[in-house]
């Protein structure tokens, strides 16, 4: 079968096309562009262009002839970006202020593809999120100045369509897919007020009524935003740059969700640690969250943030779903050897477990078959080099740089949605003309007098299995609601209790000095003895509670009602109330 598509190799050797599986060869097409100097290449999203910077212009190619279509002067272009539509491209490079600390030029342009001129160029001093943003149609593109975001319409950046002003907008994310697009937002906190993180549908901005969602949170220094494909829900990484317990040097890290229907929540992780990834299934209603101190847990998540499946623990920071969202690659690259495990989703069950040691870079292919990992400068400088792989564990093509020369990138060409069908999971590992890579495993180090004696495991930690979380048919068909929740845990509190009570009257009875390490609750209850001053200790307790939530609320910039403002004022009054009935008074 003739090569479907290719991958652009980018590092000391120039750049050049490889063609995919099943040829491998070099594209005769695309001629080397020999230079030492392209730092950087973009496709279109549907793959049928190609453009790379070379320290002296801007080419653009059809990539099916590699005819060049247009050539843009711009020596010092280093970032470059298309539009979804294949109607702009942007390119950024460093921004300079001239000789005498006047504001220098303009180095963010966009251009337009079909006819060459340049639309608009605009000052953007920072290298991070330089491109403009683009709905999937173009209908709309945005861009953050100064806090704030500006939106314009159909490619017309003259006139600035809307803006988004809130206090302090850090970053925003489009939605992707159809119209309408929704933008959601990321305010940092400042002066004890939390961040927080607002859904908007565009151009509805007035004010906070009319956000669809809104969730604050005190812990964040930073925070990465990622859209569903279907645009329903977000999930939000909040990370502080210090661990106050000194427990990681990662920072904490806490996952938040947030749907456009208004409904938000923590996504509860079983295990402390790092929050290593996150990601969306392309289905939209599950995600995977690998996190927790090494050896890493794996869990994927429906949308009522429950646990569907846990993939135990084991040695990864990273998790990749193929384009049709059939299978699921854990994997441990970076400071990890490169072990990868291949999922079923639909059954959960292990396909594969290649190792790809060093690697740097994970890419599925558009057709949901093929895998490429690699070893690029400047992360890694030694045995640079790329491999591709059915994810059946076949390593079908390796490629290693000389010793003396470097790879900096490589990529798949991508492919819209539905080109490539999907295909029902293979177990068995496909030919190959490759050996297998298994690298030998390292012996651990044994001492002289050890070494003739049968080895024992010494393994300092047994890693957790896999489980499925679902609630399996048999035991209820549908899962409990909040109030069976409520009373089944009232229920083993009251079972707790009991037996807890007659624990104490069989101590008290034999006077044992045993220690006491049964667990108490961190809460001593305090009773009167008289139920109906219980009682109002409960009610009280409950509606400072809910003033405390109000509180929080009005803090992440909620406008409250009359009557919710009227309850927070009569917190003091509630608290002396409280005290007095504790003391007995």
């Amino acid at each position: 079968s003739s090569c479907l598509f290719t991958l652009p190799v980018r590092g000391s050797e120039g750049l050049y096309m490889v063609n995919g599986p099943p040829s491998f060869t070099e594209s005769i097409a695309f001629q080397r562009d020999c230079g030492k100097n392209c730092k950087a290449v973009a496709f279109s999203k549907d793959g049928s262009l190609f453009a790379w910077c070379n320290g002296e212009k801007v080419n653009i190619v059809n990539v099916t002839n590699a005819e060049l279509l247009r050539s843009f002067d711009l020596p010092k272009a280093v970032c470059l970006e298309f539009s979804p539509k294949n109607n702009v491209l942007a390119t950024w490079q460093a921004y300079t202020t001239a000789k005498d600390g006047s504001a220098g030029v303009p180095n963010l342009q966009l251009h337009d593809v079909k006819t060459g001129k340049c639309l608009k160029s605009f000052i953007q001093k920072k290298m991070q999120n330089w491109c403009p943003c683009w709905a999937d149609d173009e209908s709309i593109c945005a861009r953050n100045v100064n806090n704030e975001v500006h939106f314009f319409e159909n490619n017309n950046f003259n006139t600035i369509a809307n803006k988004l002003h809130l206090q302090k907008v850090n970053d925003f994310v489009l939605s992707p897919g159809a119209q309408p697009t929704k933008v959601a937002v990321y305010v940092p906190g400042s002066k004890g007020a939390p961040s927080f993180v607002r859904l908007y549908q565009y151009p509805n901005f007035g004010g906070p009524q009319s956000a669809l969602a809104n969730k604050s949170f005190f812990k964040a220094d930073k925070v990465t935003m990622l859209w569903n494909k279907k645009a329903t829900a977000v999930l939000v990484i909040a990370s502080t740059e210090v661990d106050k317990t000194g427990a990681s040097y990662y920072g904490e890290q806490t996952l938040h969700y947030i749907a456009t229907n208004g409904e938000s929540a923590v996504v509860q992780l079983p295990k402390n640690g790092p929050i290593y990834d996150v990601v969306w299934s392309p289905n939209s209603v599950e995600f995977c969250a690998v996190y927790g101190f090494m050896p890493a847990k794996a869990t994927v998540f429906n949308l009522k943030c429950d646990p569907v499946f846990d993939f135990g623990t084991g040695p990864r920071n990273a998790a990749y779903y193929s384009p049709h969202g059939h299978i699921l690659v854990l994997a441990g690259f970076g400071n990890l050897r490169g072990q990868m495990e291949v999922w079923d989703v639909k059954n959960y069950k292990l396909i594969s477990k290649p190792v790809a040691s060093d690697s740097t870079y994970f890419a599925w292919c558009p057709d949901g078959e093929h895998i490429v990992t690699a070893t690029c400068a400047p992360r890694l400088r030694v045995s640079n080099g790329y491999k591709i792989w059915h994810y059946t564990g076949s390593l079908l093509h390796s490629y290693e740089v000389p010793s003396n020369e470097e790879m900096w990138q490589v990529s798949w060409q991508p492919f819209l949605d539905g080109v490539f069908p999907a295909k029902a999971v293979k177990y068995q590992a496909v030919p190959s003309e490759l050996p297998s890579a298994e690298p030998k495993p390292a012996q651990a180090y044994r001492p002289p007098a050890l070494r003739n004696k049968p080895v024992t495991s010494s393994k300092l930690h047994e890693d957790e299995p896999p489980q499925n979380m679902k609630p399996q048919s048999g035991s209820s068909d549908k899962p409990l609601s909040k109030t069976a929740l409520k009373n089944q845990r009232k229920h083993e509190a009251k079972k707790a209790a009991k037996q807890e009570a007659k624990a104490d009257a069989n101590q008290e009875s034999t006077q044992s000095s045993a220690p006491q390490n049964a667990p108490r609750s961190a809460v001593p209850v305090v009773t009167s003895g008289d139920p109906e001053v219980d009682k109002k200790i409960k009610n009280l307790r409950k509606k400072l509670k809910a003033i405390e939530q109000l509180k929080e609320q009005a803090a992440a910039g909620k406008q409250l009602e009359k009557n919710q403002l009227e309850k927070i004022q009569k917190e003091t009054a509630l608290l002396q109330e409280l005290e007095d009935l504790e003391l007995g008074l």
